[in-house]
């Protein structure tokens, strides 16, 4: 873990950086697709949802994370398949790190990051 400091531009221009940001994705989706078919099911993310995010899914009741993997699928499995395949992940992944870009706004926050989070990486990218 790490303390830092980030603003949406960090992290928008950490998007809009195609190599970097879809090389994370592919890795991330790779790490995250356990039986190695290509696709990510939605018993697979409910499996290894902390590997997905920080602490606050760890606080999240049953129900809670139920409905939140019936929004995203609902949202993101754009062929109805009921799994989510490489492009859906990256599209996916691409809106939640724009709309957490919103939330942060132009003023720096302090904020501690996991090592391996995408929101570290465009740190990492913006001090390269």
């Amino acid at each position: 873990m790490s303390v830092e400091f980030i603003d949406s531009q960090i992290v928008t221009e950490f998007v809009n950086d195609s190599k970097a940001f879809e090389k994370w994705a592919s890795e991330k989706f790779r790490t995250l697709d356990a039986d190695g078919n290509g696709v990510l099911s939605r018993d697979e993310l409910q499996r290894r949802s902390g590997k997905l995010s920080s602490a606050e899914f760890e606080l999240q009741s049953p129900d809670e994370i139920s409905g939140l993997y019936d929004v995203l699928f609902s949202k993101f499995d754009a062929d109805g398949s009921g799994t989510i395949d490489p492009q859906e992940f990256m599209a996916l992944t691409k809106e939640i790190m724009l709309a957490k870009a919103r939330g942060i706004g132009n003023s720096p926050i302090c904020i501690i990051l996991q090592g391996d989070s995408l929101l570290m990486r465009a740190v990492q990218l913006a001090n390269s």
